[in-house]
């Protein structure tokens, strides 16, 4: 029987990701609109969402925090281009992003001495084979493949080379060892539900050291570039964006940001998502036709949570098929109204990818299980029939 019951928010896409609760475009009211962000309140604004950044997140005071073009893939770019090359590079990947990360160091960089340590969806690479006397490139937590690493212990405090962290997902839903990177980066449009195209990049003293004392061999592009003769850009860091940011996403990315704190910072955020799926993971211990992605609890995301049919007759089905199945779950909660956006990406194996972060009430995960085993008893019962 179809529920009656809907989730207040339906929105369940893993980037851009849901508002938080109760935002209306009052929020923007302030936004500092037909204004340079080089005027005093523009580089305020600018200034306000880095040191909100800092104090929720509890990032050193000696790091530094950067707004960066192009949404995080800029500023894991941005990242690699400036710093790679001097040592060896161990490259980690388990899901899309990871591997694009992959391609920009073997194929476009052309790093020689690079070795990559990759897994399927759903699995880690083994973290013990990591060389910390290299540069280390992986992501915190994989935004595609819902799998996460377990904490930071299998980073070294004193290792020589540079954890250099993708932590797009991860940031503001988990807790980030800060004295164990060197290198993080994010988007406002992940965990606070900001408005995409801008990257934050924080850099540890190491990273800095790095970046002058290291000159890279090939061309800088101006929005890579993070140092002046041979020192750091510190106004980069300081809210003097390389090219101009919208002052209307800033606007958004503070009051994301205050949310944030108002809900108990980044503890509370934490509960928010860790709840999610602890709602999800409930749901699925009690139903045999579905599992997680990542069969490990330890390694499950409670942000990019990622779902596979694993029953039998549908398992038993080609590729094609089971894909196709997953794939009619997905359109039928859409076309409800029940969850937008919740089919798993499209390089990974075929199922359901339900956002978790913080700016998701439980209640809405709570509320959306029941229509997901009513869209997929529905396409199931059409499947069988079809033969």
């Amino acid at each position: 029987m179809k529920p009656t019951a809907r989730p207040k928010n339906t929105h369940f896409s893993s980037g851009p990701c849901a508002k938080r609760p109760g935002w209306t475009l009052e929020a923007l009211s302030d936004a500092l609109l037909g204004r340079s962000h080089r005027s005093k309140p523009g580089k305020a604004k600018l200034a306000e969402v880095i040191e909100l950044s800092r104090s929720i997140l509890g990032i050193p005071a000696d790091y530094r925090i950067g707004i960066v073009p192009a949404s995080d893939t800029g500023a894991v770019e941005m990242a690699m281009w400036s710093l790679l090359g001097a040592r060896p590079v161990d490259m980690l990947a388990w899901e899309s992003f990871g591997k694009d990360w992959v391609t920009d160091v073997v194929k476009q960089l052309k790093l020689a001495d690079t070795r990559t340590l990759q897994a399927d969806y759903g699995s880690l690479p083994d973290l013990s084979q990591v060389d910390f006397s290299h540069d280390v490139v992986f992501t915190w937590n994989g935004t595609t493949s819902g799998v996460r690493v377990p904490g930071g212990d299998w980073i070294p405090a004193d290792r020589e080379g540079l954890a250099i962290c993708d932590a797009t997902s991860a940031s503001f839903a988990m807790d980030l060892p800060w004295d164990k990177l060197d290198v993080v980066t994010w988007s406002w449009q992940k965990v606070l539900g900001g408005e995409a195209q801008h990257g934050m990049l924080v850099l540890s003293p190491r990273a800095v050291a790095r970046l002058e004392s290291y000159k890279p061999s090939w061309p800088m592009p101006k929005i890579f570039r993070m140092t002046k003769d041979g020192k750091l850009n510190e106004g980069i860091f300081k809210g003097e964006t390389i090219n101009t940011p919208s002052m209307l996403a800033v606007e958004d990315a503070i009051d994301g940001l205050k949310w944030a704190r108002s809900v108990g910072g980044l503890p509370g955020l934490i509960e928010r998502s860790e709840g999610n799926l602890r709602a999800l993971a409930d749901w699925v211990a009690r139903t045999p036709w579905i599992d997680f992605l990542a069969v490990d609890p330890s390694i499950r995301s409670c942000t990019s949570i990622c779902l596979k049919i694993v029953d039998p007759e549908i398992t038993a089905l080609d590729a094609a098929a089971q894909a196709d199945v997953a794939k009619k779950v997905a359109a039928l909660l859409e076309k409800e109204g029940v969850a937008l956006d919740a089919a798993s990406y499209r390089d990974a194996p075929p199922g359901l990818r339900i956002w978790g972060g913080a700016t998701i009430d439980r209640s809405d995960i709570e509320a959306l299980i029941p229509w997901i085993e009513w869209a997929y008893e529905t396409v199931k019962s059409e499947t069988v029939k079809a033969g």
